[in-house]
């Protein structure tokens, strides 16, 4: 449902600050919105069964008016007074106990929604100015707090003795703007009526639950642009500007996958639209267009990574928003004679201040995070200090005779169902959470700085991550041959983190550019491994047992314990 000012569903409710915005609770309350929320609750409640409460409070055969009025009356008297005034609710104020739990209900249906809200810089129509964005969204969390406990209390007979602030307004607000960077003859003209955000106001915890929880299969390689003959509907979409890893991407989401757009902020570095005067993008994703299959092209007239995901459930989450954009870098890394890796990196200082850069490549599930959390839990004073570069994909480049190494990301996607129990609480001021009571749940969390992770850091130790063998040491190779073997195989057990099952292979491991461009990177994976054996770097196998029942987290724990003994010993 799109009317002036907001866009409502079933699960979200979009709000345009700078043409609609309620400044008290008076103005809550006789908004079209307010109602319309209302009779989705009233929906909700037929829907799910939950009609007690409505039969018992039955009014008229038209509630949602009746109800708004009640409302109304008892956010400005005591619930006598309201009998008095309108005698109509007095059967209604009879059942008090009722009448709380409704509202009970509704408050919590409203919070329930996600809830977002936009403010269109340097424009106004009626609304608010782009100066006041984050006071904007504390004054509205404060109104609707207001609102709701105002007439609380007022059907309870008293004033609450205990308050709570829940994050009751807002749960992510961005202000946003125009960029044209297309030409007007160019396929991509269209994309400049966009709107574009420029800044995100996240309050956590942000939790979202998605149609999907797992991804599946890789994305093709088209014959011709995707774009070509698609014409979108600018109001049903918006531009986030980031960094992928040192490319500049437009990302073109649908407002159905708001979630997914806001969740990229704790993932990518945003791109300030005040530094990219006369810049053109190197990736554009349209995330949401059509019913065809996911896929991309390199445009190479306008050197232009493109790629597309349907408007369909079947996307619907964080996985297909993330991993398109890293094959597209990732394409583009190889193009350029790097090598991209599936994998995460750390720079390590030890305790007599020696550092340490470790990489430990596999593929979804192999243990990667989960050994590095244990390493820090067991290191103690051992470690002074870890420092993520990057958690999932990065870049492997020849610098100064050096291989080097370069993250993509500055966020984390981490899966939950193997991690520490307490991991998701310390993590959950600054957290964005994904289907958090389901399989494969996921956090996203910002993890490192842009200059860290585009700093460059010469690679010291390079690991394979098996979870599959149930070993109890770290292996390290003799040749680059005996190496490469275990790297290509890419071999690791599905833990249901894709549509995947069992022991799978994955060529490197990397199923987000490497495999749709396998002859290139050959040639490059001999390049880069010929120069770490040359430089008697450390390249080996450690056993996570990731994917062996009963070693889910003592696996990682004891590879941990092996690992910072041979970084002491390196």
């Amino acid at each position: 449902m799109r009317k002036y000012g907001y866009n409502l569903t079933d699960k979200m409710l979009i709000l345009n600050f700078t043409k609609v915005y309620c400044k008290s609770a008076t103005e809550v309350l006789n908004s079209d919105c307010f109602k319309d929320v209302f009779s989705g609750f009233v929906r909700h409640c037929k829907k799910h069964e939950k009609l007690d409460i409505l039969k018992t409070l039955d009014l008229t055969a038209n509630p949602i008016d009746d109800f708004i009025d009640l409302f109304r009356l008892l956010h400005s008297f005591d619930y006598e007074e309201v009998e008095d005034i309108n005698p109509k609710f007095s059967r209604v104020l009879k059942e008090r106990g009722s009448l709380y739990e409704l509202v009970e209900e509704f408050y919590d249906y409203w919070r329930k929604l996600e809830r977002y809200s936009y403010i269109v810089a340097k424009k106004v129509e009626g609304g608010v100015q782009s100066g006041v964005f984050l006071a904007t969204n504390q004054t509205f969390t404060e109104v609707i707090l207001k609102t709701y406990r105002s007439i609380s209390e007022k059907i309870a007979g008293h004033k609450f003795q205990v308050y709570r602030q829940l994050p009751a307004g807002i749960n992510a607000a961005m202000l946003i703007s125009h960029y044209n960077w297309a030409k007007e003859e160019s396929l991509y003209a269209q994309f400049n009526e966009v709107p574009c955000i420029e800044s995100v106001l996240i309050r956590p915890p942000f939790i979202s639950y998605t149609k999907k929880n797992k991804r599946t299969g890789v994305y093709p390689i088209a014959k011709e642009n995707p774009l070509k003959n698609i014409k979108i509907n600018p109001n049903d979409y918006l531009c986030y500007p980031i960094k992928v890893g040192s490319a500049l991407a437009f990302v073109y989401f649908h407002k159905h996958f708001m979630t997914h757009g806001i969740t990229l902020s704790n993932l990518f570095e945003a791109a300030s639209l005040t530094d990219l005067e006369n810049e053109k993008p190197e990736l554009v994703y349209l995330f949401g267009y059509g019913d065809k299959e996911s896929t991309y092209y390199y445009d190479k007239e306008n050197d232009i990574y493109v790629g597309v995901a349907p408007l369909s459930d079947d996307v619907d989450y964080f996985g297909y928003m993330k991993k398109m954009l890293l094959t597209l870098y990732n394409t583009k890394m190889i193009k350029e004679g790097n090598l991209p890796i599936h994998g995460a990196c750390v720079q390590i200082k030890l305790k007599d201040n020696t550092t340490k850069t470790l990489v430990i490549i596999g593929d979804s599930g192999a243990g990667k995070s989960e050994t590095l959390e244990a390493l820090r839990a067991v290191a103690g004073d051992e470690i002074v200090s870890m420092s993520t570069i990057f958690d999932d994909m990065g870049t492997f480049k020849i610098e100064k005779g050096n291989v080097m190494a370069y993250g993509t990301e500055i966020g984390a996607f981490v899966r939950l169902d193997d991690m520490s129990s307490d991991y998701a609480y310390k993590e959950m001021d600054r957290a964005i959470f994904l289907n958090p009571d389901k399989i494969n749940s996921r956090l996203v969390i910002p993890v490192s700085t842009y200059y860290q992770i585009m700093y460059g850091y010469k690679v010291d130790m390079v690991l394979y991550a098996n979870n599959y063998e149930d070993k109890e040491e770290l292996k390290l190779f003799n040749t680059k041959d005996e190496a490469l073997q275990i790297f290509i195989e890419g071999a690791r057990m599905a833990k249901g983190t894709t549509g995947e099952i069992g022991l799978t292979k994955s060529f490197f491991a990397n199923p987000f550019g490497p495999v749709q461009m396998e002859e290139e990177t050959r040639v490059i994976l001999d390049k880069i491994y010929t120069k770490l054996f040359e430089n008697k770097i450390p390249v080996g196998e450690m056993y996570t047992r990731l994917a062996i029942p009963g070693y889910e987290q003592n696996g990682p724990h004891k590879m941990a314990e092996i690992l910072l003994k041979k970084l002491e010993e390196e």
